[in-house]
């Protein structure tokens, strides 16, 4: 069992900058690929970014390439979501998701359906 909790969202101007970050419980962090995942008013879920259990790849939408960068700090069991450049379309409830199973590759290309472990999610919200 993972729980997942996120922190760091809020209200920005366009063009700030955020950090979420992303604890995780349990002891076999390493062990998880870890996604974000947003969700914004009257929208479906998408992917935004993943990294892989080692740390060595990572997967972006196009919307937030160059943009955005993931990482992951195993001693502290956090995965972090840096923004750069954000626009009022990032605006979203940012969601945290972790998985023994499925790649952080397979997270970018939609995979989602097995994924079990999921934050409450944190409020982004970019005006313009």
């Amino acid at each position: 069992q993972v729980q997942l909790v996120e922190s760091g969202g809020g209200l920005v101007q366009a063009g700030g900058s955020l950090r979420l970050s992303c604890a995780a419980s349990g002891r076999t962090f390493s062990r998880y690929a870890m996604g974000w995942f947003r969700q914004a008013p009257g929208k479906e879920r998408e992917f935004v970014a993943a990294i892989s259990r080692s740390g060595g790849f990572t997967y972006y939408a196009d919307s937030v390439k160059g943009r955005f960068t993931i990482s992951r700090d195993g001693a502290k069991n956090t995965v972090y979501l840096q923004m750069n450049s954000l626009k009022p379309e990032d605006t979203a409830v940012y969601y945290c998701a972790a998985d023994r199973i499925t790649t952080a590759q397979a997270m970018g290309a939609g995979q989602t359906d097995g994924m079990n472990y999921w934050g409450k999610g944190t409020l982004v919200t970019v005006s313009s």
